[in-house]
């Protein structure tokens, strides 16, 4: 059966079933049922195969409970983020290549009503007055939402798919992101309250990277999560408190943003924080938190390298504090990170960990950068296929304070 076909199909089942079922009073499972049974009399008699006859009967049930065309997206596991743009150019990416889907909305307002069922599960508000939105699916996918006249292709979307599964540093490692010797002295550093930002390029894995270091925290520690929109995925911590910000609504009133977010925390007794991505100009509440007592604290930032890293942050703060002299905020940043962890994604799509610097103070109006280890290739490298390892440098750590404090004398 051909695609157009089917969802002529499709579009006549709905229809059937919009006009002849008592929706508001059948329950999910009911509905689902009754569909079936719509969509067995309505192919007999003509070809159709089990995956197609079970394709239309999720797309009208989807249709009418669920996200349509989405839901089938999003239930398979192999693709790793969704671009619509507009209802008819659907792409994912899959292996970390992106291809053009050949299925596509019904029409622009189908499209718009599923965004705003998504968006609405989250409590939050898309609409012309507020055009743009970052939410987030009930399985913990991202969401990014921008609507016409902003998005000129009609409704777009972009989802960051999450596994179900937490990311762990063991995985992380079969992946080939780094070895177990460098996962065992990041468990060391997160272990001693070290303050480590991760930076890296759109699609380098932050968030992943997060997650899986989240796993060395101690599980008696109480930890604050702060973030845009709830991603982070940390497990096994019975005392974590996870905030999030919320938009301001039609009136332009309530907005909570990352900055409020970080100065309630710091009155709720956390003994790290852990914010899910600096962007503006939090950096510096950020920063002072990490100054005042709150050693062992995580967080990323979107950077090309560790020192393009310290330079956004210094763009950050100012946003946040024009008046403050560039000195001061070098000092406060080289007191507040400690460890910055860069990750990139190569020229074959895979995910690594090219550096592990160590923020080694402030001296004649410079922050110090102390490469601990650097990604270097091998000679089994090609154009297609990257082949390499993080080896460690001649550097030696200058500030193992925090080491020695929690009783951990390996040398890093």
């Amino acid at each position: 059966m051909q695609f157009e076909k089917e969802q002529e199909i499709v579009a006549e089942i709905k229809a059937y079933v919009g006009e002849n079922l008592p929706l508001s009073s059948l329950s999910d499972e009911e509905l689902e049922e009754r569909v079936e049974e719509i969509t067995a009399q309505k192919l007999s008699g003509q070809y159709c195969s089990i995956e197609q006859r079970i394709s239309i009967v999720q797309q009208v049930y989807s249709s009418i409970r669920g996200f349509g065309l989405l839901d089938s997206i999003i239930s398979d596991e192999t693709i790793t983020e969704v671009m619509i743009n507009g209802p008819q150019n659907i792409f994912i990416e899959k292996n970390g290549r992106l291809s053009r889907l050949d299925k596509q909305f019904e029409d622009q307002k189908r499209l718009e009503d599923i965004i705003q069922r998504i968006v609405g599960m989250a409590g939050r508000e898309v609409n012309q007055a507020n055009p743009i939105c970052d939410t987030r699916l009930p399985n913990g996918s991202r969401v990014n939402v921008v609507l016409p006249p902003i998005a000129l292709c009609g409704p777009t979307i972009t989802i960051r798919k999450f596994s179900k599964e937490p990311m762990t540093i063991e995985k992380l490692i079969e992946y080939g992101s780094l070895t177990q010797d460098i996962a065992d002295k990041l468990e060391l550093l997160v272990r001693a309250k070290y303050n480590i930002f991760i930076c890296g390029g759109t699609g380098s894995g932050k968030t992943t990277f997060l997650n899986a270091l989240s796993n060395y925290i101690p599980k008696d520690e109480r930890i604050i999560t702060i973030e845009d929109s709830a991603e982070l995925q940390i497990v096994g911590l019975d005392n974590l408190v996870s905030l999030e910000t919320r938009n301001a609504n039609a009136s332009g009133a309530g907005e909570i943003t990352i900055r409020d977010l970080i100065k309630s925390s710091l009155r709720m007794r956390p003994e790290r924080i852990v914010v899910g991505e600096v962007r503006g100009g939090e950096a510096l509440d950020m920063l002072q938190a990490m100054n005042t007592g709150h050693d062992g604290s995580l967080s990323t930032g979107h950077a090309n390298s560790p020192h393009d890293m310290l330079s956004r942050l210094e763009t950050m703060v100012l946003q946040g504090t024009s008046g403050m002299p560039l000195e001061a905020i070098r000092q406060q940043i080289a007191s507040a990170i400690d460890i910055i962890i860069h990750l990139s994604r190569l020229r074959d799509k895979t995910r690594k960990t090219m550096e592990i610097t160590e923020v080694a103070g402030y001296e004649n109006g410079q922050i110090l950068l102390n490469p601990l280890y650097v990604f270097e290739e091998d000679e089994n490298s090609t154009l297609e296929k990257v082949s390499g390892k993080l080896v460690r440098t001649k550097n030696k750590m200058v500030h193992d304070f925090k080491l020695k404090l929690s009783g951990i004398w390996t040398e890093i």
